[in-house]
Parts: structure tokens; sequence; C-alpha cells
């Protein structure tokens, strides 16, 4: 039985593969999953993180391509996926359950993203 369970899952990330090389075909392997997490951005004037409309399931990648890692979120929200290259640009810190990180290439604060536990020690290292 458990050699289905891991067939099928393998399966699931080969769909899932596939469908994020119809965003970027240099994706090559996906590293890890988180099957829910959500995209909150921090409002200076109000003090406060905010829910934004992204949500979904958390893909970790590799590239064939610079740069050579990313991420992508596949919004179950709407049809607008969060993607982010990772490169020197990119800050992160871990504060569970929540990863924050900081694109140094835009003025906003972009996190927390809600991720499992197991996925941020790996995603951080």
């Amino acid at each position: 039985m458990a050699a289905s369970n891991s067939c099928l899952a393998a399966k699931g990330l080969d769909i899932s593969l596939s469908a994020l090389q119809r965003q970027d075909p240099y994706i090559n392997n996906i590293v890890d999953v988180a099957s829910q997490v959500a995209l909150y951005t921090y409002n200076n004037r109000a003090n406060e993180w905010e829910k934004t409309e992204v949500e979904g399931t958390l893909f970790i990648y590799t590239r064939l391509a610079s740069p050579r890692h990313g991420f992508t979120i596949m919004n179950r929200l709407n049809m607008e996926n969060l993607t982010e290259p990772i490169t020197k640009d990119l800050d992160f810190q871990l504060q569970d359950p929540f990863l924050l990180y900081r694109n140094a290439r835009r003025n906003g604060l972009n996190g927390p993203v809600k991720v499992q536990t197991s996925v941020n020690l790996r995603f951080c290292d």
C-alpha cells in the first residue's frame, strides 16, 4: 500500500511540475511543497499585517537557468500566482509558523507566508 501512495504522490508532483513548467519552462525539479499557505503584506500606516488575495500551494523548485531556485504559490483564490526567484535580493526570517521575506528590489515587505515547519527548515537552509 505504501508503494501505491508514493506512486500517487509522485504522479501528483509530475502534474504540478508540468503546471509550473507552463509558467517557466526552465523549472526542472520540485524540491518541496506546502499544501496550504497564505501571503500577507505589512501595512505601515495601519501598523498591521493584511492578508492578500494569494493563497494556495507553495512549490519550492530548481531551475536549469539563472536564478537556479525559486518558489511559486499556485493561487486558489484567483488566476494570479505569486512567483519569486530566490536571489541575493531576498532576505528570509523564520518566525514559526511564518516565513517572512523581503525583496530588496521592491519597497514593501512581503510576508509572512504561512508554511509548515518542515518546509521552513529546508527552505531556509
